[in-house]
Formats: C-alpha cells, structure tokens, sequence
C-alpha cells in the first residue's frame, strides 16, 4: 500500500457499531464489564481507549512498523524512551537538536545518573569515540533542529548494531511521507504529533513507534505506568489530520523550495540551510534517504546582528511569529531566544544557532504571499 493510502486507511476502519467512517471519539474513563476479568479488550483508558488505539495503529503502520504508543505530548514520548534505561547508562546524541529534548536529557534525566554525550554525527567518528560498555542508546534528529543537518541514519545504525546498542531517530521534521528510519535499521522512531501530524496546530501529542516486541512491551508498560497520555479528542484530531498528510506535506516541500531560492538570491542574507541544495552538507544521504527536503528552513543574516533577526520575525505579516511547526500556516522563530533558549549559549553557538538565524515552518499558503511577505520584512534592514 503506497503512503498516501496509508495516510487515509492504515489503522482505521468503519465503526462495527454504526458504520461511522471516522473512528469515534470514545470519551470514556472505564468500560463496563461482563464479570470480572470478561471484558471487550477495554478496562480502563489510562491502559487503552479504542480512539488511541485506531491512532496508534495508523502511525505504527505510516512508519512501517509493528507498534506505536501516543504520548500527552513529543516530550512525554521522551521522556518514555529515556525511562528503558538505567543509572550509569549513556546516551550518544546528536549536537543539534530541539532545545526541549537537550532540556530533558540535561536537567531531568541527567540528575538520575544517565550519561548524555552530544557530538557531530556529521562525522560519525565523533559517535565511535564515545562508545563504550555503558552506551545503551544513538539519539538522531534528522534533518535536526533548527540546522537542517543531515545524518546518515544506516551508518549510525551499523556502529549501533556491532555494539548491541538502541538507535532511536526523531523523524518529526521529516514526517514518514519523507522518510522511514525503521526501515533503515534504527530500532524506535519518534514524532512530536504535535507538527506535521497532526498538521493544524491545534494538538500537543508525541507518539514512539518499534518493531521490536521487547521494546514494545517497555513502552506500553511504562506509558500505562506513567500515564502520559493524550485524550481521545486530541487522537480524533490527529486521525483526521493524517488523512491530509501527503497532500500537505507535498505543498509544504513545493513551497520550501521556492522560499529556499528567494533567501539564497536575498542581498540580507548570510546562509541558508535546507537540505535540498546540493552544497548542503551530506546533501546526497538527504537523497538517499529522504523522499523529499521538507518544509523547514534557517537561515541567518549578514553581520550577524541579534536587533536585525528580531526585527525581521516581527515584521512579518502572513508568517506568524510563533514556536512550533508543521502546521498549514507559515511560521517564523527565532531559536535562540524561542525554541533553544534553554540551550546555553556556548553550546547553541558551537552548532550553528547564531544570535541572526532565523527558523522557517513553510506553511501551504499561495507560495507568492510568503516570498512577498519574507520580501517586506527583510527590507526593513538597511
């Protein structure tokens, strides 16, 4: 089944009941049972609520694999990840990534005696340094946030694989209409639901998908452990959203393009990172495994000047200054006072994320107004 079907099939079927097209909204706390123990599958909706469940069969099955678990939030979904691993383990990630999930390694787990290492996995010398007998989990973002790097996910799964080590891929900016890191070899996706999912800014969700039964069976313990989870009006939203996702996604990519091109050719602008250009750094692996560059874009300006960034971001008028992404509507950011503000500033410089850079989520507007709209505020430098 080709991945546009998927979108609007995949883990969804009409209500037995009604005949319902859309998975109902189960807007339920508990369930009634026959005697004790002879239930319908349903207990209690902390454990499972048949909503969540359509949902997280659909995205299980967007990612081409076995199991999905939906989370109250991208951070949530983490935060279970982390919890498989135990005081003393390490964790290799990547240097360049969203300053929530570098928040939570550092000052939530990091208190709890796991290990964080965040190093350039453009080489992937930098990750075989840092290996040893306490490495239990590859943490990559790719393409990361907010640099767009790229990294080669089958290379990091092949220092992974000879170390019995678990290799977790963030795929939020790529959607699985753009890439499929399980089927690269990495053992757990993770999505923030949040972005190009649930598509229409209007749900905070995370989701982690496996194939691997053991992993599997971690995860949903400790997701009714814990009970991080979403509520089934937020998983109907999502549902429906991912009924969109290729059409979107597609619209998201077409217009990125354009908007990369007008900033590249821009007289105000320094460098623009987007993975469709061919000098973008592992521009070919972005090739190899991408089936598309995606709709997010950075980039910063010359001289480098914290006052023109911010005056850009507020000038906008069809972008909509605002953290988040993924979302139909065009946003504008500024990572190092929004998004990675969280991230000392050392470390953000060390990586690419300047006091002038700038983060684009291209929505899917007329492509036109967002060049004439990024035309207007960037005149304001002089």
């Amino acid at each position: 089944m080709k991945i546009g079907t998927k979108a609007i099939h995949a883990g969804v079927s009409p209500d037995e009941t009604t005949g319902a097209i859309m998975t109902p909204i189960y807007q339920t706390s508990t369930y009634v049972q026959e005697g004790v123990g002879n239930h319908k599958g349903y207990e209690y909706s902390r454990t499972q609520n048949p909503t969540r469940s359509a949902l997280q069969k659909s995205i299980a099955a967007l990612e081409n694999g076995e199991y999905g678990a939906c989370f109250g939030s991208g951070l949530a979904a983490i935060d279970c990840l982390i919890k498989m691993l135990n005081p003393g383990d390490e964790v290799i990630s990547t240097n360049d990534l969203y300053g929530g999930s570098y928040r939570i390694f550092k000052t939530i787990f990091e208190k709890y005696g796991i290990v964080f290492h965040f190093v350039n996995m453009i080489n992937k010398q930098n990750v075989e340094e840092k290996i040893n007998s306490k490495t239990k989990l590859i943490w990559i973002e790719t393409p990361s946030n907010p640099m767009m790097n790229i990294i080669d996910i089958e290379a990091m799964v092949s220092i992974a694989k000879g170390n019995k080590i678990m290799v977790c891929v963030d795929n939020t900016f790529a959607t699985p209409y753009l890439q499929n890191p399980l089927d690269l070899g990495a053992d757990v996706v993770m999505h923030s639901v949040t972005k190009y999912l649930g598509g229409h800014s209007d749900v905070v969700m995370g989701a982690l998908v496996t194939s691997n039964v053991k992993i599997a069976d971690e995860m949903y313990r400790i997701q009714n452990s814990s009970g991080a989870i979403p509520a089934p009006m937020d998983c109907f939203l999502v549902l429906r959203g991912i009924k969109t996702l290729h059409v979107r996604i597609q619209r998201h990519c077409e217009n990125a393009e354009k908007v990369a091109h007008f900033l590249k050719s821009h007289a105000k602008v320094d460098k623009v990172y987007w993975p469709g250009f061919e000098e973008h750094l592992n521009h070919d692996i972005a090739k190899k495994q991408m089936r598309g560059f995606g709709g997010m874009i950075s980039f910063n300006l010359k001289d480098n000047q914290l006052e023109d960034a911010l005056k850009v971001v507020s000038k906008v008028k069809v972008f909509s200054l605002a953290e988040s992404l993924g979302g139909v509507e065009s946003l504008i950011g500024h990572p190092v006072s929004m998004t990675h503000a969280s991230i000392p500033k050392e470390v953000r410089e060390e990586s690419g994320v300047v006091d002038s850079l700038i983060r684009l989520s291209v929505g899917i507007e007329d492509a036109e107004d967002l060049l004439e709209d990024l035309e207007q505020a960037l005149s304001n430098l002089y």
